[in-house]
């Protein structure tokens, strides 16, 4: 395990670090680190709020183990044909909702930026992580990671990860 009994700002630490070194593989275009941040048998989920909280299973993205998460970014490399544009997180501070044994869960709020070749920045997606984080590695995994979005109208398909 990590640290043996994380006190809540240490936890607290370790969550916002494991959250931004995700914003970050994104932003840099290191997607294909991206699901070595995930345990093997994951759920990563992109979802509407008003899917979300209608307990509607409907999402934009779902996928339930770390090789459809790699599955994913093989296509969006090969087979995706999208406008070449950058992303940019902002995040909020992280929360820590629960925290029980090997399991923390947690809730961010994101901002996800989106400049094109033209240099215009628009406000792509926006809404809350909700994380289930595995502490019983050698460093915080997320077990589960939704991304619960608030924009109603996404205005080119959503090929990278939020």
């Amino acid at each position: 395990m990590l640290l043996e009994s994380p006190t809540r700002y240490e936890l607290q630490q370790l969550v916002t670090e494991l959250n931004a070194l995700y914003a970050e593989l994104i932003d840099d275009d290191r997607l294909e680190e991206w699901p070595d941040l995930f345990v093997s048998d994951c759920v990563y989920t992109v979802i509407a709020r008003e899917n979300f909280d209608r307990q509607m299973d409907t999402s934009a993205i779902y996928c339930d183990s770390r090789g459809m998460l790699a599955d994913r970014i093989v296509s969006l490399r090969k087979a995706n044909i999208f406008p070449v544009h950058a992303y940019r997180h902002i995040l909020g501070p992280t929360r820590i909702v629960s925290a029980t044994g090997t399991l923390a869960k947690s809730h961010t709020s994101y901002a996800v930026l989106m400049t094109r070749t033209d240099g215009r920045t628009t406000i792509y997606n926006s809404g809350k992580y909700i994380d289930e984080i595995d502490l019983s590695g050698e460093r915080p995994l997320f077990r589960s990671k939704i991304a619960v979005f608030d924009t109603n109208l996404i205005d080119t398909m959503m090929v990278r990860p939020i």
